[in-house]
């Protein structure tokens, strides 16, 4: 067991969405020595970059959120991009740490990383059983290299890494740049532009049948920090809220929320993208005690009142 509150932990991606909740986690753990590489100063992807980081912050733990990122869209238009980037700062990262022997390194994979038919509630036993969903396998795959590093590195050099895989991510604070944006945070945006235009519809890609599961980011930031603590092993682990709801229901809670009431039009010529995503999430409770806790329901309507406020103070 490590005591956070002890160490240097550096978080990249720490200026993000989901690094937000993780700082505040190590700030209830009395964890104070924490840096945030920024990438106006950091470009993790250039391996000089890497070794002036370690050179600078010389941490301990390295939890290793950032990534390029993005919805259906943002991948089908940067394929190479998504590829390229999230396996050059993870591979280099990782290495570098090892060189360096830093304690613990916990590399954040992406539940992109599963195959497109794997069975459900996914497995991470499944997790090589077959090719991802296409419009996010080079995502996928450049995240799930970092399982193989972790498990050669820990095999050669003893190097104490872990791979964890978070399932969708929602809450306050998310990305609601429609180029970028994850289904929740689009969803959202959507109908709150439609009542701020007095429009009676709204078009959402796909034929809504696909299932998604999502977890609350202060819940994902838990469960990565419970794995930092506790966790020593570099086989995958899940992390998830182990429920599915279908786009087409997910798209009627938002509305309900909202107060929407208008027409939802279906635009089947846009991917559903991957059928249906659930995770199995025994693996994380036995390893770590980790159960998620935040009811969907109540996040959607905390992330809705977290977009208006941030609409309303504006303008």
């Amino acid at each position: 067991m490590i005591d956070l509150s002890a160490k240097r932990v550096t978080v990249t991606g720490g200026a993000g969405f989901l690094g937000s909740y993780v700082l505040e986690g190590l700030r209830r753990r009395g964890c104070r020595d924490v840096f945030v590489p920024r990438q106006r100063e950091y470009d993790l992807v250039q391996i000089d970059n890497v070794r002036r980081l370690y050179d600078h912050a010389r941490p301990d733990v390295v939890i290793h959120l950032a990534g390029v990122v993005g919805g259906i869209g943002a991948n089908r238009e940067n394929p190479g991009k998504f590829f390229f980037d999230n396996l050059m700062m993870g591979v280099q990262l990782m290495h570098e740490g090892m060189l360096r022997k830093i304690e613990k390194f916990v590399a954040i994979g992406t539940i992109c990383a599963y195959p497109k038919f794997a069975p459900v509630p996914f497995r991470e036993d499944d997790l090589w059983n077959g090719y991802p969903e296409e419009t996010n396998a080079p995502y996928g795959l450049a995240k799930k290299m970092l399982l193989v590093q972790a498990e050669g590195y820990r095999a050669q050099y003893r190097f104490n890494s872990i791979f964890l895989l978070p399932v969708n991510l929602y809450g306050p604070r998310d990305n609601f740049d429609p180029a970028s944006s994850h289904v929740i945070p689009a969803l959202i945006k959507k109908v709150h532009d439609a009542q701020a235009a007095g429009e009676d519809r709204i078009v959402v890609w796909g034929d809504g049948s696909p299932t998604r599961e999502f977890i609350h980011a202060a819940d994902a930031a838990e469960g990565i920090l419970l794995a930092t603590e506790r966790c020593d092993e570099s086989e995958p682990v899940n992390i998830g809220a182990g429920f599915e709801i279908s786009i087409r229901d997910l798209v009627a809670l938002i509305c309900e929320i909202m107060d929407f009431k208008g027409e939802v039009v279906w635009d089947t010529t846009k991917p559903n993208g991957q059928p249906r995503r659930r995770l199995d999430t025994t693996r994380a409770f036995e390893k770590f005690g980790f159960k998620a806790k935040k009811d969907f329901r109540e996040g959607i309507r905390e992330t809705v009142e977290w977009y208006k406020a941030i609409n309303h103070k504006d303008r």
